[in-house]
């Protein structure tokens, strides 16, 4: 599944494109890419013809784009959600390009930068979706995620923590939630109503780095530790962001289509039966909530509390 950093890049690759843009028209060829939209299919094209994209926004995994004001609402408060799932992809492509044989939505567009282009929602799985959804206020009043200054929210994403890259990301309340928590420290990153954006790989990595075994009890975490793996999380997204993110296959690319390196700048996950980078012991692979769990278990021990 597309994390973060994926997120991110498809986040920054559309907005100096589709900023401003207007949408021409909507063409659903899947239905079920429209699980999370309140409506049929013809609700959803007949409600995005002719809007403006005011930005593109990211929280977590959440990508949205705040739509211009509809005729059937007093003031703008909508959004198009977009939620990747397992193979989502964004594709910005010309008009005149063949269509993918995955093409679940097409939206064909005017850029006031690029002129006529085409924004393919393309997804293998059918676990991604596209949506229009109302706004609500942040709960902190700050700006609701990466893209954007406004305190607005679509509904459908409030319910999910802020990710370490935030700028109003808050510390001490991370920390202070996790010091309540009674599971394993890996469970707590993935948990995306603590603390957004991680998944399996990321997790992996900046457990990894911070010497920090994945089923670690939280409780039993330091103040000093907890703080040594948020600066390891933070360092593992920036860099898997600079390298364009994580592709093992083509299910993630970015508007381009083309994938990202930092698979080659892996130390733990997916590296089972090869030498850890800091001591030469073998990394080892575990199973953990219906997938795995990659680490050394020489630099990476439970430690008592």
């Amino acid at each position: 599944m597309p994390e973060l950093p994926e997120v991110e890049v498809v986040r920054a690759g559309l907005e100096p494109a589709v900023t401003g843009a207007t949408i021409d028209s909507v063409t659903v060829f899947e239905e079920r890419s429209l699980r999370r939209h309140d409506g049929p299919s013809e609700d959803f094209v007949e409600r995005l013809a002719g809007r403006d994209i005011l930005a593109a926004v990211r929280r977590g995994k959440f990508l949205w784009l705040p739509l211009s004001a509809s005729p059937a609402l007093s003031e703008p408060g909508e959004a198009l959600v977009v939620h990747l799932g397992m193979s989502g992809q964004v594709l910005l492509r010309d008009v005149n390009q063949a269509d993918d044989s995955l093409l679940r939505i097409r939206l064909d567009i005017t850029s006031p930068a690029h002129g006529p282009l085409r924004m393919d929602f393309v997804d293998q799985r059918i676990f991604g979706s596209m949506a229009i959804d109302r706004f609500v206020p942040t709960p902190d009043g700050h700006a609701a995620g990466i893209g954007s200054d406004a305190a607005l929210i679509p509904s459908q994403v409030s319910h999910i923590a802020r990710d370490p890259l935030d700028p109003a990301f808050s510390d001490r309340r991370f920390f202070d939630a996790l010091a309540r928590r009674r599971t394993g420290i890996k469970r707590a990153l993935l948990d995306q109503g603590l603390i957004s954006g991680i998944g399996n790989i990321y997790a992996d990595e900046a457990l990894w780095a911070a010497r920090i075994h994945y089923d670690q009890p939280t409780a039993t975490l330091t103040r000093a530790r907890a703080r040594t793996l948020l600066a390891e999380v933070r360092l593992v997204l920036g860099r898997a962001l600079a390298e364009g993110g994580t592709s093992f296959d083509a299910q993630y690319v970015n508007v381009n289509g083309a994938s990202g390196y930092f698979s080659r700048s892996l130390n733990a996950y997916g590296q089972h039966g090869k030498s850890c980078p800091r001591c030469g012991r073998p990394i080892i692979r575990e199973s953990f909530m219906n997938r795995g769990s990659h680490f050394c278990a020489f630099c990476q021990r439970i430690r008592a509390a």
